[in-house]
């Protein structure tokens, strides 16, 4: 559920006139928000943090002292002065002055700025003490390639719409607290927020948008399935990848290792003849690699689930587009498949409704001239062809008929590179022949791709840049793990 600024409001004036304090809700979103950071950064580095006059100053001032206590260099910044902030901030920073300094573990000369400047209900453009604290943010980040935490919000930006005024902060990470804003949704949003991380607070919010929705582990943990001891491969899903041609051979390797590494229990690649010498010798070897990919070969599989089209080519049999018209059992259709609905002029109404579709924007392109935000034209088409769509991009969309439309929270710019369609095409095979539903495991699949670039990064051992699809994959264990382990936000 996303919230308004009134909603928000509305349920923080109601909680705390019953003569609850708000004191410990503080302290409690702080420490939330430093553990979310020192996730991201496991190792103790330089904090500047920037702090406002009302309680999302104190918010930040939380932040400090908790980052102190573990070792990090903290340094503040204050837009209108250490006297000029609300009572309750005062506290802390009273609070993070008396913590005991403790720098001898600090390791890393890596720098994060902690954006605590303003709150949800501050509309208009950055001006005075705020606005130059801001543009010291964006300094930094563009400077020192510092880190950007925003609390609750990024600075300048309008929580309901989504607009950001001039001079916004520019997060890299969204720390946003009980529930996220309705403004995320929108697609101005996207290079302002960042990654999203809830941080939950039980303060009870009676009505909210509930027709569009992030995806975050508490949300996406419920829809895991705890495997029987007695699970033998062939009730772990059937999964058969009909992928990859000639100069296109690595798709394959990518899709079957992302089915493989999300758990699916029987993967067989279906490849064209004059390519088969080289996928089987790319491929996992738990993969079974089998040339020509004829109906009966498909049948004679028996596959719980088909994933169809990284790496197909230009030139896609009409045996291959009467299997994904007609074939009874659900589908991931992706890349040159879907190329291949659009060059034929075929309508996606005709598709069955267990089709899931992952187009990015440019084969969404080729399949409709409707243009809308992510978030209505994902909703709009999803009903009107009657299938699953995974609209893929810095902020993937998924809808389903009947479903709200869910937006994914994880990632970053280093996926922005060939082959991650790939591994997530897998992926959702893998989790679909698993017994989960289309929708279900669109959302899982988009969330712990998203996480697994994330931990390919930890530690600073590499640049984002540096991140491929290969390496996204082989993380994917731990992203699993650490989701059904309640490990991360």
């Amino acid at each position: 559920m996303l919230v308004t600024c009134q909603q928000m409001s509305e349920a923080e004036t109601q909680l705390f006139s019953t003569g609850v304090s708000a004191e410990p809700f503080m302290d409690e979103a702080g420490r939330q928000c430093a553990l979310a950071i020192r996730r991201f950064h496991p190792s103790p580095a330089t904090a500047e943090i920037f702090c406002g006059k009302g309680n999302n100053g104190g918010d930040a001032l939380v932040i400090a002292r908790w980052l102190k206590r573990w070792g990090w260099r903290t340094n503040l910044h204050f837009s209108h002065g250490r006297d000029d902030i609300s009572d309750l901030a005062r506290i802390k920073l009273k609070q993070y002055e008396e913590e005991t300094e403790t720098c001898e573990d600090y390791t890393s000369n890596t720098c994060i700025c902690v954006d605590g400047l303003l709150g949800i209900g501050a509309t208009g453009d950055l001006r005075g003490g705020v606005r130059e604290q801001a543009d010291r943010i964006n300094q930094w980040r563009e400077e020192h390639w510092a880190t950007c935490y925003a609390v609750d919000i990024p600075t300048g930006l309008n929580a309901d719409t989504g607009e950001a005024y001039e001079g916004a902060v520019i997060a890299d990470t969204t720390l946003t607290i009980t529930h996220a804003k309705a403004g995320f949704a929108a697609d101005p949003a996207i290079d302002q927020v960042g990654r999203v991380v809830l941080i939950p607070l039980d303060i009870p919010v009676e009505n909210g948008v509930t027709d569009v929705d992030l995806l975050f582990p508490s949300n996406l943990r419920p829809r895991l399935q705890r495997r029987r001891f007695d699970t033998h491969k062939g009730a772990a899903g059937r999964v058969t990848v009909i992928a990859g041609s000639r100069g296109l051979t690595g798709a394959t390797a990518l899709a079957t290792s992302g089915a493989s590494n999300i758990g699916a229990g029987l993967v067989t690649a279906l490849v064209p003849e004059n390519a088969y010498e080289i996928i089987a010798a790319q491929a996992p070897t738990e993969v079974m690699v089998c040339p020509g990919r004829t109906l009966e070969a498909i049948d004679r599989l028996n596959p719980d689930v088909i994933a169809i089209g990284p790496g197909l080519g230009e030139d896609v049999p009409a045996e291959l587009i009467e299997l994904m018209l007609k074939h009874p059992a659900p589908m991931v259709i992706d890349a040159d498949a879907l190329n291949a609905l659009s060059k034929h002029q075929l309508d996606p109404t005709e598709l069955p409704f267990n089709r899931l579709l992952t187009p990015h924007p440019g084969e969404l392109a080729r399949l409709t001239e409707k243009n809308d935000d992510r978030v209505s034209l994902t909703r709009h088409l999803a009903d009107e062809w009657d299938v699953t769509l995974l609209h893929k991009g810095a902020r993937t969309a998924i809808a389903t008929p009947e479903h709200p439309v869910e937006l994914n929270t994880t990632g970053h710019p280093g996926m922005a590179s060939g082959g991650m369609g790939d591994v997530l095409t897998g992926m959702c095979a893998g989790l679909i022949g698993q017994g989960i539903s289309l929708h279900d495991a669109a959302c899982l699949g988009s969330w712990l791709l998203g996480r697994s670039a994330e931990l390919a990064t930890v530690g600073g051992t590499y640049a984002l840049e540096s991140v491929t699809a290969r390496s996204v994959s082989s993380h994917l264990g731990m992203a699993l793990r650490e989701l059904q382990s309640d490990l991360t936000h």
